[in-house]
């Protein structure tokens, strides 16, 4: 974080370049996401501001405090790459619910599966951020809450108006979406060798996973509302 007065940065590489303000920026963003992916989000700014060849104080400029160069980050690595379209095919009544959740899965996991993406995203857990607990709550009441409905009325069970979503149907699907990410995870995080075809073994996984779904979320409806009453 910075201090009231910045110390000059004596490290710094200059570039011998003049860039536009937009460019400069830019440049910083995809530096830091380069940065905080390689050394987690505890990296100093004056170490990345050395790697771009820029003077930390210039870095302030345009981000005055970390936190608002790591906002600009989930902005750029996790909000521009949600797709509106996911939430269309949970939502496609036309569709068996399996499909919709396999099809949403599919193109999530493939979209995802991105070493910064990765990288920042457990990080970020990992040192009190909260950019997953937001993000993953997008995924809960945009992807999950309209798919458990629509399991829901699939199995012709009560609406979430008369018995709200539990906690344990979410888990049913955080569960296998877990699985999943876990795939990239192993490779580009634990730099566990795994399969070079990553989508095939995550509709493998899907193929064994979704058989069972729709059964084990009627017996978690039926037990909770068993228990309620």
């Amino acid at each position: 974080m910075p201090s009231s007065s910045p110390a000059r940065e004596t490290e710094a590489i200059p570039t011998g370049r003049r860039l536009s303000a937009e460019t400069r920026e830019r440049q910083i963003v995809e530096g830091a996401i380069a940065f905080f992916a390689e050394a987690g989000l505890d990296g100093h700014t004056r170490e990345l501001a050395r790697r771009l060849g820029i003077t930390q104080p210039l870095l302030f400029r345009y981000f005055p405090t970390k936190a608002a160069l790591i906002e600009r980050i989930y902005e750029e690595v996790y909000l521009k790459r949600w797709d509106s379209g996911w939430e269309a095919t949970v939502r496609d009544a036309a569709l068996p619910c399996l499909e919709r959740f396999r099809r949403f899965e599919i193109d999530y996991q493939r979209r995802i599966d991105d070493y910064a993406w990765l990288r920042i995203f457990v990080s970020a857990g990992l040192k009190g951020f909260d950019l997953p607990n937001r993000y993953l709550g997008m995924v809960r009441e945009r992807i999950f809450a309209p798919l458990l409905e629509g399991m829901r009325a699939e199995s012709h069970l009560p609406s979430a108006q008369e018995q709200p979503l539990s906690a344990d149907e979410f888990e049913l699907l955080f569960g296998i979406h877990g699985a999943l990410v876990y795939v990239g995870l192993r490779s580009l995080v634990y730099g566990i060798e795994g399969a070079t075809d990553r989508d095939a073994v995550r509709a493998a996984m899907l193929d064994a996973a979704l058989p069972g779904l729709l059964a084990t979320h009627r017996r978690v409806v039926t037990g909770a509302r068993a228990a309620r009453d």
